[in-house]
């Protein structure tokens, strides 16, 4: 397994770029190791974060907006303050209602997203 090493310990938001990861759909890294992961991710409404699964088990806290969460066979509409856990290799997806910021933690770290 690749190794990435860790992020500084101190990253301030206005310091990193967005990147656009998909329409109405970006992202900063925030911080990592090969352990663990932290991504701000701000979805436009109508953005959609396409049915997946990986084998790391993510949890994510709304922040802000409202989605319209499925998470295997199961969908519910989550808005700021809430939260969900997402098992390793569970189908899930997210369509923006109301526009919002999500930060997911996965563990370990997303190797896809350092390339």
């Amino acid at each position: 397994m690749k190794t990435f090493g860790s992020s500084k310990e101190f990253l301030l938001g206005d310091e990193i770029e967005w990147e656009v990861v998909g329409e109405g759909l970006k992202r900063k890294i925030m911080g990592y190791n090969d352990n663990i992961m932290l991504v701000n991710v701000h979805f436009e409404v109508g953005a959609v974060g396409v049915m997946h699964k990986h084998y790391h088990s993510q949890v994510t806290y709304v922040v802000s907006g409202e989605f319209e969460l499925t998470i295997g066979e199961e969908t519910k509409t989550i808005k700021g303050g809430d939260a969900f856990y997402i098992p390793p290799n569970v189908l899930h997806g997210a369509i923006c209602r109301k526009s919002g910021v999500l930060i997911d933690v996965f563990s370990p770290i997303r190797e896809d997203f350092m390339e």
